[in-house]
């Protein structure tokens, strides 16, 4: 299942590794990526994928529907991350995968970057604090986490000077 699946390119990626017989779920909670997702799936000729309208907080799926559940920086879009946490461990099968890519951040934002629209939607306006982040993750059934990778991303002077936080954000405090 891939959580948040837009147009459908982590799921095609996945289908190929499921192959003929396994099958792949997109969930994504707008029906324009949803028919997107559906035509490049046509386009394609992927016969194991399927894209479902819902939310990462109520996916509309069985229980111990998937194997593995994947996701690629929607998460930390989530307005309530511990239901979304919460669907996708009652989703999972015993035994399943869970392998998010996400932000998190180093500190706390200014106040103005977490109003603003173009944050949220670049993934930066709900990111929490790396240790918030894992601890909701444990908290709502996840064991054995591991963060494999780490990239520091800054952000670009442009940004932090439109919304006139660049001082805040280079205070040592």
């Amino acid at each position: 299942v891939d959580m948040g699946s837009g147009a459908g390119n982590d799921c095609f990626i996945a289908a190929n590794e499921t192959g003929e017989n396994g099958r792949v779920i997109g969930i994504d909670m707008t029906e324009e990526m949803l028919e997107r997702a559906k035509s490049n799936a046509d386009k394609l000729g992927y016969k194991n994928v399927e894209f479902r309208l819902g939310e990462i907080k109520d996916t509309n799926l069985g229980e111990n529907t998937a194997d593995v559940v994947i996701s690629n920086c929607v998460f930390n879009l989530a307005p309530d991350k511990e239901a979304a946490f919460r669907e996708t461990y009652r989703i999972l099968s015993p035994g399943g995968h869970l392998s998010i890519s996400d932000m998190v951040i180093d500190g706390e934002l200014p106040g103005a970057l977490l109003t603003e629209a173009e944050m949220y939607a670049g993934c930066v306006a709900g990111a929490l604090r790396e240790d918030k982040y894992l601890d909701i993750v444990r908290r709502t059934g996840f064991g054995d986490v591991t963060v494999m990778k780490k990239r520091q991303i800054e952000l670009p002077a442009e940004i932090t000077e439109k919304y006139g936080v660049t001082e805040e954000l280079n205070r040592e405090d």
